[in-house]
């Protein structure tokens, strides 16, 4: 609620839709200043499908983005795709209603519009594979075995961005990166084994495109959010010269290296989900998202949550659904089962 308010006041939207599980505080009532009070996710669906709505920037972090992402699909509106959930979840019918509505997608994730930039300007013939890059985290360098014993506070610090609770303990076990893999094969229509992941600990490098000649090519830029919100927001036409330079020269040493799978396990899961398909990634996100709170409700470790994924995908039999209705299904029995685990005491990570 005090954001609500804090954003009121620098921006004074017409609008601020709120989650309904504020609905019955009273703190806001149904105006703040000259700004209108909405409440759930029906009412951020209806927003969404305003006449005066052109573009449509979904940063809702979790599942909980799908329904309004499709309303504006449905609705026409141009997408600028910052929900990487709504892709992992339930990509292959979000791909056939972008197409279905002709759908102009943007993506506003820093690697995606950085590959998403070089991808335009390249011979789709001449790509052979798509990288993408990450910090590798708060612990890309502790050592393996002091993994069990990292604490919710190590947990909440990102080394190179200030993100919300549940995107920091994604990123820095790379289950974030693995939700980016799935995203990119709905976003770019390429295969898993034509995806990667390197770690690049000054993220600089945002994205990389490796060509069949042996030449690749990569986006770099200062690591803010500023730079692919602004070309999100301004495409097809190109950005003002507002950004901040960041010359090469300045860039100092660039360090690339592979993931190990076995620090972030996470990563490989995302990889098996994916190419598992149908129902696999929204278990997989379901299941992380459920585990993610366990773990910032101190009720498991951060060392546990991967083995909270791979057993609710072990228990769970994969569908290939064909409604949203179907995926949202899913999405609660994973989330259930994940629950249920717990309740059980069948996760215990050594």
């Amino acid at each position: 609620m005090k954001k609500a308010k804090e954003i009121q006041k620098e921006f004074s939207p017409d609008f601020i839709c709120v989650s309904s599980d504020f609905a019955d505080v009273g703190v806001l009532g149904n105006k703040l200043g000259r700004t209108q009070i909405l409440y759930g996710e029906s009412s951020l669906c209806e927003l969404v499908r305003e006449p005066e709505v052109e573009i449509v920037i979904t940063a809702i972090v979790g599942s909980v983005g799908l329904r309004p992402t499709i309303a504006a699909i449905t609705a026409g509106k141009r997408l600028g795709i910052a929900n990487k959930e709504t892709l992992v979840t339930s990509g292959p019918l979000i791909q056939s209603l972008i197409a279905k509505h002709n759908t102009k997608v943007v993506p506003v994730d820093s690697e995606h519009n950085a590959l998403f930039q070089l991808l335009e300007s390249l011979n789709p013939n001449s790509v052979e594979k798509i990288i993408l890059t990450a910090s590798g985290g708060a612990f890309r360098d502790l050592p393996v075995e002091q993994l069990s014993s990292v604490t919710k506070e190590q947990a909440l610090h990102h080394p190179t961005w200030n993100m919300g609770p549940k995107i920091t303990i994604d990123s820095n076990g790379m289950i974030n990166k693995g939700l980016e893999v799935i995203e990119a094969h709905f976003l770019f229509n390429v295969p898993y084994d034509k995806i990667g992941v390197v770690i690049h600990p000054q993220s600089i490098a945002h994205g990389i495109v490796e060509l069949k000649d042996g030449a690749s090519f990569l986006y770099a830029s200062y690591p803010d959010m500023i730079f692919p919100i602004a070309h999100s927001l301004f495409h097809p036409e190109p950005v003002p010269k507002v950004l901040r330079s960041y010359p090469a020269k300045d860039w100092g040493k660039l360090e690339f290296r592979e993931p190990d799978f076995k620090r972030y396990p996470g990563l490989g899961l995302a990889f098996e989900a994916g190419k598992v398909g149908g129902t696999a990634p929204c278990i997989f996100n379901a299941a992380n998202e459920a585990a993610v709170e366990l773990f910032l409700k101190d009720e498991i470790r951060f060392i546990e949550i991967p083995d909270y994924i791979r057993k609710t995908l072990d228990e769970i039999k994969i569908e290939f659904p064909l409604s949203l209705e179907e995926y949202e299904e899913a999405d609660r029995i994973a989330r259930e089962t994940v629950r249920n685990l717990k309740a059980r005491k069948v996760v215990s990570a050594c």
